[in-house]
C-alpha cells in the first residue's frame, strides 16, 4: 500500500508549531535579501569596495541556487529535519560572520556561506508541508508561504533602512539570529526526522559535481551581463565573460543530463519530467518567474530614478503588487484545499498576470499613482496563486519519496527563470532607452548637437539615482542650462518607456505560461489512503510511471 496520508503523523498542535517554525525560516531567507539590499550602499561605502559591490549579491545567489536541488535530494534520503537544521545553522553562522566582516573579501565569503544555508530553507520548508499534510490539505498551508514572502518585501526595506540609519549596518545581519534560533529550536524539538523506508539510496556525487560546475558559469555569466568594465565598456552577450560562460554552462548541462540518465539515484530524476503535470508546472514556474522578477527589480528603479524616491520608500510603492500577491496566494491555497482542483484557478491567474504585464507596458514618467497602483495590483493578483498552487501540483504529481527533489526543482526553476529574465530584460531596457532618448529630446526641442551629446552618453550614465537636474548643472555651460528641465524630462520619459517596454518580455513569458497550464493534466488532490493504482493515477501519466511508483 502507498499512502496518500501525510508521512509524519503528529497532533494538530505539533503540526502548527512546525508550520510556524518553517515559515519563520522562510521569512528569514526572504527578509535577509530585502534588508541587505537596502543597506548595501552603506556597507560598500564603509568597507571601501565599490568594484566588488555586485559580488556581495552574486556569492549569495551562487551558493543558494546551486544547493537547492542538492538539498532537496538529500532531504529525501536523510530526512527534512537534518537538512533544515544544517541549512538554518549555516545561514545563522554566515549571518553572524557577515555582521563581523571588516573587509569586502570577508563579506563576500561569508555571504556565500549564508547562501549555502539559504538553499535549504525555501524548498525543504515547502517539502515539510508535503510530509505533514495530505495533498488536499496542503494548499491552505502553502498559501501562507506566499504571504510570508510578500510580508518580507514590505518589512525588509523599512527594517534595513532603520537599522542602517539608527544603529549600524552590522545589525542587518544580526537581526537574523533571534528569528533563526527560534525556528531552529522548534524544528529540533518537534519535527521528527522522517525518511523513506528501505535501504538508503546511494548519493550521486558525480552528478552533484557536474551540476554545480554547470550552474556556476550560468549565474556568473548572467550577472556579468550589462556590467561596466574599468575601461567604461559594457559587457555584452558575445563577451567571453557572458557568452563564453553561458556556452560552458550549456556543455556541462548536457553532460549532467547524460550522467543523470545513467545513474541509479540521480539528484534530478529525469523520469519525473515525463509526467505531464510535473513538467508543465516547472515550465510555467520558470516563465512566470521570468516575468515577475522584471517587475520586482525594475519598478523600484523606476521609482528611484524617474520619481526620485529613496530606496526605502520605493519598496513601499510596490504595496499594491504585494497586497495582490499576498491576498491571492492565501485565497488560492484555501480554494485548492476546499475543491481539490487547481487547473482552472492557475489558468485564470496566468491570464490575469498576462493582463497585468500588458498594462505595465503603458508605463510613462507622468503616469498617475492610482493608474500605476491598479496595474501593479492586477499583476500581483495574477502572480499570487502561483506562490502556493504549483507547489501543491508538483507534490501531488509525484510519489511521496520524490517530494523533496520535486519541490526543490520547482524552487530552482523559479530562481533561474528570474535570473535569466533580468539579464534579458536588462539588455532590452538598455537598447530601448538608447533608441527612445534621441526621439524624446528632439520632441522636447533640445538642439540637435546637444541631443547627440546625450544620446551617446549611454544608459547607465544617465539613469542613476539622484537629482539629475543638479548633476546636469555641473555639466552644461550657463547658456544651455535653461534646457535642463527639458532634458531631465526626456531622460526620465525614455527610462520609463524602456522599463515599460521590458514588460513586453514579461507579457510574452506569462502568455507562454498560459500554454503550459493548458497542457497540464489535472489530477484531483488525494484525501485518503490509496493503493498503487491510486498513486499511479495521481502521477497521471501511466505509461511513464511504473518505474516511479514501484519504488519503496
Amino acid at each position: 500500500m502507498i499512502s496518500a496520508q501525510p508521512s509524519i503523523q503528529l497532533s494538530q498542535r505539533a503540526k502548527l508549531a512546525i508550520v510556524s517554525a518553517v515559515m519563520l525560516g522562510l521569512f528569514l531567507s526572504a527578509l535577509d535579501q530585502t534588508v541587505v539590499g537596502t543597506a548595501l550602499p552603506t556597507i560598500v561605502t564603509d568597507l571601501g569596495g565599490n568594484s566588488l559591490y555586485v559580488w556581495v549579491v552574486t556569492s549569495y545567489l551562487l551558493t543558494s541556487t546551486v544547493t537547492i536541488p542538492i538539498y532537496g535530494k538529500l532531504s529525501d534520503i536523510f530526512g527534512r529535519k537534518l537538512m533544515l537544521i544544517i541549512g538554518i545553522s549555516l545561514f545563522l553562522v554566515g549571518s553572524a560572520l557577515s555582521g563581523l566582516s571588516q573587509s569586502m573579501a570577508e563579506l563576500i565569503f561569508f555571504r556565500g556561506l549564508q547562501g549555502l544555508g539559504a538553499g535549504a530553507l525555501f524548498p525543504i520548508s515547502l517539502a515539510v508541508i508535503g510530509d505533514l499534510f495530505t495533498p488536499r490539505e496542503r494548499g491552505k498551508y502553502q498559501g501562507f508561504f506566499g504571504a510570508v514572502f510578500g510580508l518580507a518585501f514590505l518589512v525588509g526595506p523599512f527594517l534595513g533602512g532603520f537599522i542602517t540609519d539608527n544603529i549600524s549596518w552590522h545589525w542587518v545581519f544580526y537581526v537574523n539570529l533571534p528569528i533563526g534560533i527560534v525556528a531552529l529550536v522548534v524544528i529540533s524539538w518537534i519535527l521528527p526526522n522522517h525518511r523513506a523506508d528501505g535501504p538508503r539510496p546511494s548519493i550521486d556525487y558525480l552528478g552533484t559535481l557536474v551540476f554545480t560546475a554547470a550552474v556556476i558559469p550560468l549565474l556568473i555569466g548572467l550577472t556579468e551581463k550589462g556590467l561596466t568594465t574599468t575601461s567604461g565598456q559594457t559587457i555584452g552577450w558575445l563577451d567571453w565573460r557572458v557568452g563564453g560562460l553561458l556556452a560552458l554552462s550549456a556543455v556541462l548541462g548536457a553532460v549532467f543530463v547524460f550522467i543523470e540518465s545513467r545513474v541509479a539515484e540521480p539528484i534530478v530524476p529525469l523520469d519525473l519530467f515525463r509526467v505531464r503535470t510535473y513538467a508543465a508546472s516547472q515550465v510555467a514556474m520558470f516563465l512566470l518567474s521570468f516575468a515577475f522578477f522584471i517587475g520586482v527589480i525594475f519598478l523600484p528603479r523606476y521609482f528611484q530614478a524617474v520619481r526620485d524616491i529613496s530606496a526605502t520608500a520605493s519598496g513601499y510603492m510596490l504595496w499594491p503588487l504585494l497586497l495582490g500577491l499576498m491576498g491571492t496566494s492565501v485565497v488560492a491555497g484555501l480554494i485548492i484545499s476546499r475543491t481539490g482542483r487547481y487547473k482552472m484557478l492557475l489558468l485564470v491567474s496566468m491570464v490575469v498576470a498576462t493582463l497585468g504585464m500588458l498594462l505595465m507596458t503603458r508605463l510613462t514618467a507622468t503616469v498617475g499613482d492610482w493608474s500605476l497602483w491598479g496595474w501593479m495590483f492586477v499583476m500581483g493578483v495574477g502572480i499570487g496563486p502561483s506562490m502556493s498552487g504549483y507547489t501543491v501540483v508538483v507534490q501531488n504529481a509525484v510519489p511521496q519519496r520524490y517530494i523533496g527533489v520535486a519541490t526543490s526543482n520547482l524552487t530552482f526553476f523559479r530562481q533561474v527563470g528570474g535570473s535569466i529574465g533580468l539579464a534579458v530584460a536588462g539588455t532590452y531596457l538598455a537598447s530601448t532607452f538608447t533608441s527612445q532618448l534621441p526621439k524624446n529630446l528632439a520632441r522636447a526641442g533640445v538642439p540637435k548637437g546637444l541631443t547627440s551629446h546625450f544620446a551617446s552618453g549611454g544608459e547607465s550614465s544617465l539613469t542613476g539615482v539622484g537629482n539629475l537636474g543638479a548633476q546636469l548643472t555641473h555639466l552644461l555651460p550657463g547658456p544651455l542650462q535653461h534646457f535642463i528641465p527639458t532634458i531631465v524630462y526626456a531622460i526620465h520619459q525614455s527610462l520609463a518607456q524602456a522599463i515599460g517596454a521590458s514588460f513586453w518580455l514579461g507579457f510574452v513569458a506569462a502568455g507562454l505560461a498560459i500554454v503550459a497550464v493548458i497542457y497540464m493534466k489535472e489530477v484531483p488532490l488525494r484525501t485518503s489512503l490509496g493503493n498503487v493504482a491510486d498513486q499511479t493515477a495521481a502521477v497521471e501519466d501511466e505509461s511513464a510511471e511504473p518505474q516511479l511508483v514501484a519504488a519503496p
